[in-house]
């Protein structure tokens, strides 16, 4: 029940060790070298040459930084940049190899892409409609580029017993806290509601066998990992879970992170709609697959506490701004369940 660590609590790569990274990726004299908005998972670093500009990325979290993980994530971007798709190609070393090895860290270097992040709110019915039929492209193409896939008999859903079991553990460290502070007091009153909500839905626990198909998926879909240009994704980036799971289970999770209030998480479900109706038209995804993810999104976050792990398990308080929205949103989704069903399915 604790929260595992997180690659980027490990130190920065010091300069002279980029400096001989870059040499081994043969790219002119570096001009600049500048961190990158540091993501939750690994290091990033944008690079300037004579010749270019570049991203360099250092795979430094323990989940997925092995090199077996990170050449099988290469070699599923490259194809897709292959097929047209808009993602980042990585780039071969001097013998060859994406993924350069310096120390005990793994890189590769990329492309620098220009663009930006913007918000769900912010998009109009046909750029939602985009995002979603471009998901279900890089569904349908991963499917055809990584390994056959073995459906699984079921997939198991959260106990409620043990995330009871979870909440009595996290609240004891809340009451500890000293000083006592806001997010304290936040944080008290959602585990009293969680547990609230724990019981009333308790028996709506999804079956194994109701899982939506698995498939490959990107595994981190929002809107932090995906780069704006000229009104349409310039990029789909950090292809770090890259893995297999529901692919269904994505499209509705990416929905809740792209489409939510920043302040309420109140997801805007004229936008789901017809970011939903693409995704099905393109993926082939039929009403009762989005049902199925949809049940199954819900009771995940029902059960999910991860952003109070890291706040009191590791003191790790980075997820902090993001809490009050999370809760918000789950609190409005076990009100408004049907409309968000709706929303995704018709």
């Amino acid at each position: 029940m604790s929260a595992p660590p997180v690659g980027t609590l490990s130190p920065p790569v010091a300069d002279a060790s980029l400096a001989g990274v870059l040499r081994r990726f043969g790219t002119a004299p570096p001009v600049s070298v500048r961190p990158v908005a540091e993501g939750l998972l690994n290091r990033g670093y944008r690079v300037t040459t004579t010749d270019g500009r570049y991203f360099l990325k250092c795979y430094v979290d323990l989940a997925t930084a092995s090199r077996d993980a990170v050449t099988a994530q290469h070699r599923a971007t490259t194809a897709l940049h292959a097929r047209g798709l808009p993602v980042a190609r990585p780039l071969p070393a001097l013998g060859g190899d994406t993924v350069v090895a310096h120390g005990e860290r793994l890189f590769g270097l990329f492309p620098w892409i220009e663009g930006g992040h913007r918000h769900g709110t912010s998009l109009d019915p046909s750029q939602c409609a985009d995002l979603g039929a471009l998901l279900g492209r890089l569904h349908g193409a991963l499917a055809e580029i990584c390994a056959p896939v073995r459906q699984p008999t079921g997939r198991l859903a959260a106990d409620p017993d043990e995330t009871a079991r979870l909440v009595a553990d996290l609240r004891r460290l809340a009451a500890r806290h000293r000083p006592q502070e806001p997010f304290d007091a936040l944080a008290e009153e959602h585990l009293a509601e969680r547990l609230d909500l724990i019981s009333a839905h308790r028996h709506r626990r999804p079956v194994p066998a109701a899982a939506p198909p698995t498939g490959w998926t990107h595994g981190d879909f929002h809107g932090l990992n995906l780069l704006y240009r000229d009104g349409g994704v310039a990029a789909v980036l950090d292809w770090d879970k890259l893995g297999l799971h529901p692919t269904a289970e994505e499209a509705v999770r990416a929905a809740t992170l792209v489409f939510n209030d920043r302040d309420t998480g109140v997801l805007d479900l004229c936008r789901v709609r017809a970011y939903s109706r693409a995704y099905r038209e393109v993926s082939g995804a039929g009403p009762a697959q989005l049902a199925a993810a949809v049940h199954r999104v819900w009771w995940e976050r029902l059960n999910d506490l991860w952003m109070l792990q890291w706040h009191y398990q590791r003191s790790d308080h980075r997820a902090d701004p993001l809490f009050p929205a999370a809760a918000g949103q789950l609190r409005w989704w076990c009100q408004e369940y049907e409309q968000v069903l709706d929303a995704f399915t018709n």
